[in-house]
């Protein structure tokens, strides 16, 4: 089954096996190179009026600035206050929840996405997608912007897969434009390799509480 309006149909059933699997999946042309095209510069232009702001980790009281654990900008979107090419990936994506939640019976009702941008020499070191106080991120969604990007560039996205008899295996992913990633968000480690030039994603959490966007 596929939604959008894409130039390449998306097969939302690559995600459901991906998940069912692995735990993961990739779906390369989520958006098609004009939708990106779309997204960088509306990004591009949050940034120039100095939108972006440091992330952290952690919330509420727990909530700190650490920058030896993660140096990414952030700028949060929703449908009411972003472009015209945000908004058409905030509608993409709900339409692969609702394909999920039917299909998966995950009761998906909200989401939390924002712009990430990694400046050269950033990173995001190992963690895993949820707070000590909380489970309701069941799913972590990346979708990549990075125009032309070639090996050497680092900024690849690291998952690290248990096994059965307690050692683990690492899967390498490259951020290419429009590329999908979504994974476990309370199963599966991850990290984001320093980057070697800006690296740009819509990055977030699929939720099973309040109402989604």
């Amino acid at each position: 089954m596929t939604f959008g309006s894409s130039a390449s149909p998306i097969d939302f059933e690559e995600v459901v096996q991906g998940l069912t699997r692995e735990g993961y999946a990739v779906v390369d042309h989520f958006l098609d190179a004009n939708e990106v095209a779309g997204c960088r510069s509306e990004a591009f232009h949050l940034s120039e009026l100095q939108a972006f702001r440091p992330a952290g980790v952690g919330h509420g009281t727990d909530y700190q600035r650490a920058k030896d654990v993660r140096s990414d900008l952030i700028h949060w979107v929703d449908n009411q206050s972003s472009g015209p090419a945000t908004v058409l990936y905030l509608e993409r994506l709900q339409n692969l929840v609702t394909y999920l939640n039917r299909t998966c019976f995950l009761g998906i009702r909200d989401a939390e996405i924002h712009y990430a941008l990694y400046q050269p020499g950033s990173f995001y070191k190992r963690h895993l997608d949820v707070f000590r106080d909380g489970s309701a991120r069941k799913l972590s969604v990346i979708c990549y912007l990075n125009d032309q990007w070639r090996p050497g560039d680092g900024g690849e996205l690291m998952i690290y897969l248990p096994n059965d008899d307690g050692t683990e295996a690492a899967r390498q992913i490259e951020p290419l434009a429009g590329r999908l990633v979504c994974f476990e968000s309370t199963r599966l480690e991850h990290e984001v390799l320093p980057t070697h030039r800006s690296r740009l994603s819509l990055t977030g959490w699929l939720k099973d509480e309040k109402q989604f966007f």
